[in-house]
């Protein structure tokens, strides 16, 4: 068998991709997607029911934030720090994270700026995740700043997946594919620019008003004496 017939034997783009290591899943993408969302579903509703014991501290958006940290932190904290760690056997691994990131992320092949950018999200942004849970949940004063620092870092991250993958033509998925394409691609994508620019918005709220009332406090000071 020649090299360009053995290297469409694996369900990936571009079809003549070699990944000499590859070995098929075991596992269908009904269960592993099944795993993904139940996990997901018991993050969010745990932490929707633990925001909601804070009373009037948390309004209905401010809880949804915080759910969307807690999905942030297993997906980044368990996913992609999977990935940052096992990288280079996951094509051919058959635990379940590693075919989870196969079928969730397409981790097949691990080039460099994907692992570098995976290891700083699955090692800052997720430990940061669960951070600004316990910050909001706890009224620290630097909650908005962590929101910021977090949203910052997962837009960077979407914009350049976006950007290198346009610069290569899109070689990485059936360009028009309503699953591959338009679902995994761009719509599961796109929720890490929308939501973390709307959240970078609402800590550029937060934080100006909050240095407004402390020049304001300034001021009023200077003037008493």
């Amino acid at each position: 068998m020649d090299a360009s017939s053995s290297a469409t034997l694996h369900p990936y783009w571009p079809r003549d991709l070699l990944i000499p290591t590859y070995v098929a899943n075991d596992r269908s993408m009904s269960e592993i997607l099944a795993f993904l969302f139940s996990v997901s579903g018991v993050f969010l509703l745990a932490t929707w029911l633990v925001s909601g014991q804070k009373g009037e501290q948390l309004g209905t958006w401010r809880r949804l934030a915080v759910c969307w940290f807690a999905v942030c932190g297993f997906i980044h904290g368990v996913i992609e720090g999977w990935f940052s760690l096992y990288y280079d056997i996951i094509p051919g691994d058959q635990s379940f994270l590693s075919q989870l990131c196969e079928y969730f992320e397409g981790y097949v092949i691990a080039d460099n700026f994907t692992v570098c950018m995976e290891t700083v999200t699955a090692w800052f942004w997720g430990p940061f995740s669960f951070w600004a849970i316990y910050a909001f949940l706890t009224n620290k004063p630097y909650r908005f700043v962590l929101q910021l620092i977090i949203s910052l870092g997962q837009l960077y991250g979407a914009v350049l997946y976006f950007y290198t993958e346009h610069r290569d033509g899109y070689a990485h998925s059936e360009l028009g594919h309503p699953v591959y394409f338009w679902f995994y691609f761009v719509f599961m994508n796109t929720l890490w620019i929308v939501i973390p620019l709307s959240l970078i918005v609402d800590s550029w709220k937060q934080l100006s008003a909050a240095q407004s009332a402390t020049d304001n406090n300034g001021s009023m000071k200077s003037k008493r004496k």
